[in-house]
């Protein structure tokens, strides 16, 4: 049971108040911070803070005793890695268009790059691990994201409201098959148009979305996030692509499961965000960073509907998220007044456990830990029979653990 340093990567679209806020330090933060990783990713492990103050990489740590840490049957399960990787994310503008491969997706992708030579580091590089990226975000603030396919009908009602006449011949495309076939060969036409088109076909829509925002009745919230994304990445075709996707917001505490070939967009607002331990991103607009429509075609699930909403169920003290994934589970505790008897902490694997309101004492075996605001501590396998001790009022802990518990 020892206090973790986590590595916060300053992507452009992150937020110069949030993690900063989190961590204590000087608000505003001199560059934006967007995610704060806590886990045992090659691509930036958290680090091991001993006793005498030496710090020790998390990923060598589970390569050194991986059944020591993760336990003997979790060694076997996951080849010996840490299955899960937990972020806290804060945006404060929108994120890429993308989409996460299969298991099956990632290792062919990864194997072929890999025969290519392509560098792990390249900035085309597709497939940067071997592994699938199923994943959770947990709202800490009002979180807004465009996420899955909307029903095709519901988009009609969008695309007519819009009323862009250099659109009409796509409407009806969708209108003659409303179905996730009309939706894959919509979505296929708009982001493989060519640039001359776009920069045609953006202004017009933006026209329409001006028109529509100023209307209190159904869809102005969609016309406002479209309009706003088409003023940030003009000739966009991941702003087309927006029209046909769920606007989703979540209040504190609600969360959504995002499972291989979701296309989304992050929007806007802090979380926290558990998935399989994987960086495997394959990006179809709104961003500078390398955009591979073809190999985002291939993965792309064109299945609509809302997306169900997750609130958790009672679990103990604790709340907990539920998905279909093996790698991973999410549990949070919101605590009332300071509780010296102490909440239990569930056995079971390793896990990570994050402060993100108030303050707590971690206690194992006569031997305690505190977590302010915005620390971890890692739990591992042998670490049993742990039970967190609330300091204040409103204190808020997150645990971070294998589906398998």
């Amino acid at each position: 049971m020892e206090l973790l340093h986590n590595p916060v990567r300053p992507y452009a679209w992150g937020s110069r108040t949030v993690i900063a806020d989190l961590l204590g330090q000087e608000v505003p933060s001199p560059h934006p911070q967007a995610e704060m990783w806590l886990g045992a990713h090659p691509g930036d492990p958290s680090r091991i803070v001993r006793a005498d103050g030496q710090t020790t990489s998390l990923l060598e740590a589970v390569r050194a005793d991986p059944a020591g840490l993760l336990g003997a049957d979790r060694a076997s399960r996951w080849d010996a890695t840490l299955p899960f990787l937990l972020k806290v994310l804060a945006a404060d503008e929108p994120l890429s268009l993308q989409a996460h491969p299969s298991l099956e997706q990632a290792r062919t992708g990864f194997a072929r790059e890999e025969t290519a030579g392509v560098p792990l580091d390249a900035a085309d590089r597709n497939y940067r691990d071997a592994n699938h990226k199923p994943e959770l975000i947990c709202a800490l603030t009002e979180f807004h994201a465009l996420v899955g396919f909307r029903d095709p009908e519901a988009s009609l009602v969008l695309l007519r409201a819009l009323d862009v006449p250099e659109l009409s011949h796509h409407v009806e495309l969708l209108a003659a098959q409303p179905d996730a076939d009309g939706l894959r060969a919509l979505f296929t036409t708009w982001i493989t148009l060519p640039q001359g088109v776009l920069d045609t076909l953006v202004p017009a829509l933006q026209a329409g979305c001006v028109r529509l925002a100023g209307d209190a009745g159904e869809m102005h919230a969609e016309a406002r996030t479209v309009l706003a994304l088409s003023e940030r990445y003009p000739g966009d075709a991941g702003v087309l692509a927006a029209l046909l996707l769920n606007r989703v917001t979540l209040a504190p505490g609600e969360a959504l499961y995002l499972a291989a070939g979701n296309l989304h967009a992050y929007l806007e607002g802090a979380g926290i965000e558990l998935m399989a331990n994987s960086d495997n991103v394959l990006r179809g607009g709104l961003t500078p960073k390398h955009v591979d429509v073809p190999e985002l075609l291939r993965v792309l699930d064109f299945s609509a509907g809302p997306p169900p909403v997750l609130t958790g169920r009672p679990d103990g003290a604790w709340v907990r998220y539920d998905t279909p994934a093996e790698e991973f589970l999410l549990r949070r505790l919101d605590a009332g007044a300071p509780d010296p008897l102490g909440v239990a902490v569930p056995d079971g694997g390793p896990r990570i456990l994050l402060c993100t309101a108030g303050a707590a004492c971690v206690r194992a075996r006569g031997h305690d830990v505190e977590l302010g605001r915005g620390a971890s501590v890692w739990l591992a396998a042998a670490d049993t029979g742990v039970t967190v001790h609330p300091r204040a009022d409103g204190t808020q802990l997150f645990l971070a653990g294998d589906g398998l518990a």
